[in-house]
C-alpha cells in the first residue's frame, strides 16, 4: 500500500491489511492465478466479435440514412454519438490494461500475475484515491451519464442496466463494511484479476453499446409498424354516383410516413418532377380532359439497397358529375330590396356558363361567370327562372323564389351624429341634416330634400334643402341654454333616383350647450 501520513491506528491497520494479503498471495495456487488469465482471454476473444458486429451495424446504418434520410438520420445521429461515447472509454481502459502488463515480462504467464502493488500505488493514496484513481472513476462516470443522456426517455432496461453495470457508489463487505467502489473491487486484488475486471468492463460497453443500437432500431421499426401510423382510406368504386345508386367500395389500411419519399413516379407515361414528390406524399396535377371517365396509371420507384422496388399506380375519376339542381344565391341576403342593384351568382352545377340562361323581372347579366343583378319593381316577391344545357345537349332547368322588401327607415343626423346630441348654437346653424341606414346591406348616397325644425316657444319652422335658412337661424338665436331643439319630418331621397320613395327618417333631438 502507498504511504504517507498516517496515524498509529492507521498503520497498524495497514500492516494488517498487508499481512493478510501476503498470505492470500502465499495460499493462491497457480491453477487459479492461470483461470483468471484464461477467462481474459475469453473475454477479449468476445470483445474482438462484438466489435466487429458494432461496427457492421453501424454501416448498416450508414447505408439506411443514404437510402431514407430523413427517416434514419436522427437514429444515426444517436448511434454516433453512443459509438464516440463507448470507443473513447474502451481506448480509456485498454491503456490502464497496457501499463498493467508492462509490469510483467511476459503477459501470458498468469501464475506469476500475483502481485498488488501497481494498482494499489496507482489508484489510492492511504486511505484516500489517488488523482489517478479519481480519473478512473471520472471516466466511468462519464460514459454511464453520457449514455443515459443519449438515450433520454427512450430504452429504460437498457438504462438500469448501464446504471447496475456501471455503479460506483460505496459498496458493502459481506461483514457490513462500507468501502469505497474503487477499493472494493481493485485494491489489494492479485494484478490478473484486476487485469480480467478491466476487460470484462471493455466487454460491458461492448454488450450495451449493442443492446443500444439493436434497441434503437428495433424500436423504430416497431413504431414504424405500429397501427397508429394507418389511416383507414375510403376508396370508392368510382369517383362519382348519382342520385339514387348504391355506393360501392372498400376500405382499406394505408400507411403514414412523412419522412418516404420517392425516389420517381411515372403517372400516364410521364415522369413527374421533383418537386411534385414530397414527404410522404406526391402531389398530383394534369389536365383532366374531356368528359366522362379517366384512368391514372402509372408507378412508384423506389431505392432499396441495390434494386428498385416498384408499386404499380391504377385509379379512375369522372369528368363532369350529371348535374340535378341549379345554385341559385344572393350574394348578401336572402331577399332582394326594391330599388337598389342586388347582385347575384347564378349557376348550374357541371354547366359551362355560356350555357345557362337566367330570366326574372329586373334581372340583367353583369361582368363575370354567373353574375347577375337583380333590380325587383312592384310586387311582395320574385321567381327567378334558370335553363341550362348538359354536354350532351339535354336540357336542365331550375328556379327559385326571392321576397322583395322596401328599403328600411332611415335615420336622421346632425353634423353625422343621430339621435340625442348636445351642440352649441352657433354649431347648429352651420350643421347639415343628414339621413343615414345603419346597418344596411348597401351603401346608398341619400340626399335629404327637406325637414322641420321646432325650438321651444317659437313656431315650428320648415327648411327646404339639407341646411338651416335664415328663418330656422333666427328661430334658433331665441333658443336658451338646456332647450331641446326637435328636427323632424326629415325627407330624403336615393340620389340618382327620385322614382324610389323612402320613408321620412327618424327625428334627431339636440340639447342646445350654450
Amino acid at each position: 500500500m502507498a504511504g504517507g501520513k498516517l496515524s498509529p491506528r492507521q498503520k497498524m491497520i495497514n500492516l494488517m491489511y498487508l499481512v493478510f494479503i501476503a498470505m492470500l498471495a502465499l495460499n493462491m495456487s497457480k491453477e487459479v492465478l492461470s483461470a483468471f488469465g484464461l477467462m481474459n482471454e475469453r473475454i477479449n476473444e468476445s470483445n474482438e466479435s462484438a466489435t466487429v458486429r458494432n461496427a457492421a451495424f453501424m454501416r448498416g446504418l450508414a447505408e439506411k440514412v443514404d437510402e431514407q434520410p430523413a427517416k434514419y438520420k436522427p437514429l444515426m445521429e444517436k448511434a454516433e454519438q453512443v459509438d464516440k461515447l463507448s470507443t473513447e472509454f474502451n481506448a480509456y481502459v485498454e491503456t490502464l490494461k497496457t501499463d498493467l502488463l508492462k509490469t510483467v515480462d511476459d503477459p501470458k504467464k498468469y501464475e506469476e500475475m500475483d502481485k498488488t502493488h501497481h494498482l494499489d500505488e496507482k489508484w489510492f493514496n492511504g486511505d484516500n484515491v489517488s488523482k489517478a484513481g479519481q480519473e478512473f472513476l471520472a471516466r466511468i462516470n462519464t460514459y454511464r451519464e453520457g449514455v443515459i443522456q443519449v438515450l433520454g426517455e427512450d430504452n429504460k432496461d437498457i438504462q438500469a442496466d448501464i446504471m447496475k453495470k456501471f455503479a460506483t457508489q460505496d459498496e458493502k463487505t459481506a461483514d457490513g463494511i462500507k468501502k469505497g467502489w474503487l477499493n472494493y473491487h481493485f485494491e489489494g486484488f492479485p494484478m490478473v484479476a484486476s487485469l480480467t475486471k478491466l476487460t470484462q468492463m471493455q466487454a460491458d460497453v461492448k454488450t450495451i453499446e449493442s443492446e443500444v443500437l439493436s434497441s434503437m432500431l428495433a424500436g423504430k421499426l416497431k413504431v414504424e409498424a405500429s397501427l397508429t401510423n394507418f389511416d383507414a382510406i375510403v376508396v370508392p368504386d368510382k369517383t362519382a354516383f348519382f342520385s339514387g345508386e348504391e355506393f360501392t367500395g372498400t376500405i382499406i389500411l394505408g400507411k403514414k410516413d412523412q419522412t418516404l419519399r420517392a425516389d420517381k413516379v411515372i403517372i400516364n407515361g410521364k415522369e413527374l418532377s421533383p418537386d411534385a414528390m414530397q414527404a410522404g406524399k406526391t402531389i398530383l396535377k394534369f389536365p383532366a380532359g374531356a368528359v366522362g371517365e379517366r384512368e391514372i396509371v402509372g408507378e412508384f420507384q423506389f431505392k432499396e439497397g441495390d434494386s428498385i422496388i416498384s408499386i404499380p399506380v391504377k385509379s379512375s375519376y369522372a369528368v363532369v358529375p350529371k348535374p340535378n339542381s341549379a345554385t341559385i344565391s344572393a350574394d348578401k341576403m336572402n331577399v332582394v330590396y326594391r330599388g337598389v342593384d342586388n347582385p347575384m351568382t347564378i349557376s348550374f352545377a357541371g354547366v359551362s356558363d355560356n350555357n345557362v340562361t337566367a330570366s326574372a323581372p329586373g334581372l340583367s347579366k353583369a361582368s363575370g361567370t354567373g353574375k347577375y343583378v337583380m333590380r325587383p319593381g312592384s310586387g311582395k316577391d320574385v321567381t327567378i327562372i334558370v335553363n341550362g344545357k348538359l354536354p350532351d345537349g339535354q336540357p336542365v332547368n331550375d328556379k327559385a323564389t326571392f321576397r322583395i322588401k322596401d328599403i328600411p327607415k332611415p335615420s336622421g343626423t346632425i353634423a353625422g351624429q343621430p339621435d340625442n346630441v348636445s351642440l352649441p348654437k352657433n354649431n347648429v346653424e352651420i350643421a347639415t341634416i343628414n339621413a343615414k341606414l345603419f346597418d344596411f346591406d348597401f351603401d346608398l348616397d341619400i340626399d335629404v330634400t327637406s325637414f322641420k325644425m321646432k325650438v321651444p316657444g317659437q313656431p315650428t319652422v320648415t327648411v327646404n334643402g339639407n341646411r338651416m335658412n335664415d328663418q330656422a337661424k333666427s328661430a334658433l338665436r331665441k333658443a336658451s341654454r338646456g332647450d331641446a331643439i326637435q328636427i323632424f319630418e326629415i325627407k330624403s331621397q336615393i340620389k340618382g333616383n327620385s322614382s324610389i320613395k323612402l320613408l321620412p327618417a327618424s327625428p334627431v333631438f339636440i340639447e342646445i350647450s350654450n
